[in-house]
């Protein structure tokens, strides 16, 4: 098992890589994202009261669930939705500015948007950087609200494949701690990071497997698999994840966290 640091190029897959399986993703997603819809609005129920927001930014937009929300919720600003992959933005199911790009290198101007916002995206990125285009593009007290994933995230799939294999399987992900000092070193006031833990069930391994896919979170950096598991290497690992079924099925844990800031 490799030993990269979270968020380092060496543990994270490459942009095309990235882009590729969310462009594979793009018809299978909405299908399979129970848990991501669930995380918008957890998200959404945490955007406190602030001052007008005149442009807003969904930032890692995917099929854009949250625009129609953040419409509702700011009927008057104009929305701009960014992503990666443009088969996801050709999802988007209502009126915004579509554009095609790198939350590491957003094609906007500096302070020319109220709210910076961001549902489990910048997972895949490199987080200080993410931040710092995060702040260049803010206003002055320019609210930022963005869910990521926390080290103990999809910890039941690293457990069943615990001894059965040296690959890596999930993503080292940032400590709610690590989060907080990325965000003041970024130039944001009034930090808060906060964690909750949200739990999806599964019949069994296979399927389990398929969701992760669906979702494209099934991509990764060095240390991972580059050829097709075994019949042997699958059957080991199914009872792994047979081992900690529980009366609802096969559990993954989502170990959100919660970062709120103002430039």
């Amino acid at each position: 098992m490799t030993s990269s640091k979270p968020g380092s190029a060496a543990s994270r897959p490459t942009r095309t890589r990235i882009r590729q399986a969310f462009e594979r993703a793009a018809q299978t997603y909405d299908g399979a994202a129970d848990m991501q819809r669930e995380i918008c609005h957890v998200l959404l129920d945490r955007l406190a009261a602030g001052g007008p927001v005149r442009r807003l930014l969904d930032a890692g937009s995917g099929t854009g669930y949250a625009l129609p929300l953040l419409a509702e919720r700011f009927p008057a600003a104009e929305r701009l939705a960014i992503d990666l992959s443009l088969a996801m933005l050709a999802r988007t199911p209502c009126s915004c500015q579509r554009l095609v790009g790198d939350l590491e290198r957003l094609p906007l101007a500096e302070a020319s948007l109220d709210l910076y916002w961001s549902s489990l995206a910048v997972q895949w990125c490199d987080l200080p950087q993410v931040l710092a285009e995060a702040r260049r593009v803010l206003r002055p007290a320019g609210r930022l609200a963005i869910t990521s994933l926390g080290p103990e995230t999809f910890s039941e799939l690293r457990q069943a494949f615990a001894g059965v294999d040296a690959y890596r399987h999930t993503l080292p992900f940032h400590t709610p701690e690590e989060v907080g000092q990325m965000a003041r070193a970024a130039g944001f006031a009034d930090v808060v990071v906060s964690r909750r833990r949200q739990l999806a069930h599964y019949p069994d391994f296979r399927s389990l497997l398929k969701a992760v896919k669906a979702i494209g979170a099934n991509q990764l950096g060095d240390g991972r698999r580059r050829n097709l598991m075994g019949r042997a290497t699958f059957a080991a690992a199914e009872a792994g994840a047979e081992g900690q079924r529980t009366a609802a099925g096969l559990g993954l844990t989502y170990d959100v966290l919660i970062l709120e800031a103002r430039a």
